[in-house]
């Protein structure tokens, strides 16, 4: 999928509606340290909103201003058409013909994905995937799953209009299956947000002759610590889909480390839970939290012609890490029993955050896009299905927008008295292993009967409920 920068000014400016907010979480007499960013864009329908924030040509991220997002929110309102009809209704099972899906590519007869209509944008707004289904006597592969009309939220994100949950996006779903083979020979789609060694350092100089904390040590703090940087794999960074990794370990962080409060009920921060047990975290291992797949075996018909994707979809996961004298940092193996209850909170309540804050709804669509691009390859699915799909898979080419590979975030603090001294850097990052979950198979027969109920040869359309 070839990709073109922004040029039109009025597109520029859409562009300049958005920001990113780094973050640092600090402690009085506990300073709690951590990155991170997000992603996105919006704009004349096809810029597409991922928390808000803005990502400048140099990869830097800041935060945008609130009455400029609004007037995004409102733009993009008035661009957007919303379902009409049967796709706007409320479903648990959408079906979405991959066949069909690109021939109506092709009959829209654009040069780019962002001038495609909404519906096939946003793929007749289904909202997560639950089934492959393979139809060779029709040459297709389908897609199945709960879906219903769309809006646009508060912050930009396109979400269904009664559940709050991001739909599934078609330039996202062409990353998938573009980028999956070499994500599996190489390291995985993933991304993480870390200080820098030589930022660690300087902390750690600085901090140590700190005797007590106050505003104009944290300035001091934020700036021996410098910019943090991003470092992402297995996907084009400046694409849609690497935005939003980027978006979700910047609001991970952001939970953990209680520089916003959460938008749902019990869901307390990493500092919360360490105050409350009146514990820190010491010497120089410190905590890494990164969100991962979290699948059942995959359900498989005995024909090889139907698959379930069960289960959540996304964890939290921890581990300590040990922090150098040099600024290095090595993985210990050891998780902190604090940060492990946190993380299995997150996990918890991942569900309703989904709908609370999108951007976590639109890691997990990411998480099922790419299941299903291994599945594909794994299973050899195009060619059981005879199925040609050029532009989906990239042997055609299809102009995509261009964003600005998400770089570097600068680090902010604040602070939280929770005892004696102590420094606890917040690392971490998202972790897509699609090939490890397509591997974990079992049989059931209940899956070819729902790919049976599903079939519908002669509807003469590439959606249905």
């Amino acid at each position: 999928m070839s990709r073109r920068l922004v040029s039109s000014p009025r597109i520029r400016k859409m562009l300049a509606l958005l920001g990113v907010v780094g973050l640092l979480a600090t402690g009085a007499h506990a300073v709690a340290i951590a990155g991170g960013t997000g992603g996105g864009g919006g704009g004349f329908g096809f810029f597409n909103n991922v928390g808000g924030v803005r990502i400048d040509a140099e990869g830097v991220v800041a935060d945008s201003e609130t009455d400029d997002r609004r007037e995004f929110v409102d733009f993009l309102r008035r661009a957007e058409k919303p379902a009409e009809g049967e796709m706007a209704d409320k479903t648990e099972m959408r079906m979405v013909s991959l066949k069909g899906l690109e021939a109506a590519i092709r009959e829209a007869n654009v040069k780019t994905t962002a001038d495609l209509p909404s519906e096939i944008k946003y793929l007749a707004g289904l909202q997560r995937i639950q089934y492959v289904f393979v139809y060779p006597e029709r040459n297709d592969i389908v897609l199945a799953g709960p879906g219903e009309g769309w809006a646009v939220s508060e912050t930009g994100d396109i979400v269904g209009v009664s559940t709050g949950r991001p739909v599934l996006q078609l330039d996202d779903l062409m990353t998938a299956f573009r980028s999956g083979r070499n994500a599996a020979e190489g390291q995985g789609i993933s991304v993480s947000i870390d200080p820098t060694a030589e930022g660690r350092v300087r902390y750690e100089r600085f901090m140590s002759g700190v005797r007590q904390l106050n505003p104009q040590v944290l300035v001091g703090a934020r700036e021996a610590m410098g910019p943090q940087q991003i470092t992402l794999t297995g996907v084009p960074t400046d694409s849609r889909f690497a935005r939003v990794l980027v978006a979700a370990d910047y609001q991970m962080k952001r939970l953990a480390m209680d520089l916003v409060g959460a938008p749902i009920e019990d869901l307390p921060s990493f500092l919360d839970l360490m105050q409350r047990r009146r514990s820190v975290v010491g010497g120089n291992s410190m905590p890494r939290w990164w969100l991962a797949c979290d699948y059942q075996p995959i359900a498989r018909s005995s024909d090889g012609l139907a698959f379930e994707l069960r289960g959540q979809g996304v964890k939290a996961m921890t581990e300590d890490d040990l922090i150098g004298a040099d600024g290095s940092v090595e993985s210990t193996g050891r998780v902190n029993p604090i940060a492990q209850q946190w993380a299995e909170k997150m996990t918890e309540r991942y569900e309703a955050l989904c709908a609370a804050q999108p951007i976590f709804g639109d890691l997990r669509n990411l998480m099922d896009m790419s299941v299903v691009a291994a599945l594909v390859d794994k299973h050899d699915l195009l060619r059981q299905a005879n199925a040609d799909l050029p532009l989906l898979t990239g042997r055609e080419s299809m102009e995509s927008l261009s964003w600005p590979t998400p770089r570097a975030v600068a680090t902010q603090c604040s602070f939280m008295k929770i005892g004696r001294n102590t420094v606890v850097t917040a690392s971490g990052g998202v972790q897509i292993d699609s090939y490890s979950v397509a591997d974990r198979q079992q049989e059931d027969a209940m899956v070819g009967v729902a790919r049976s109920k599903a079939d519908a040869s002669g509807m003469g359309r590439w959606w249905w409920n």
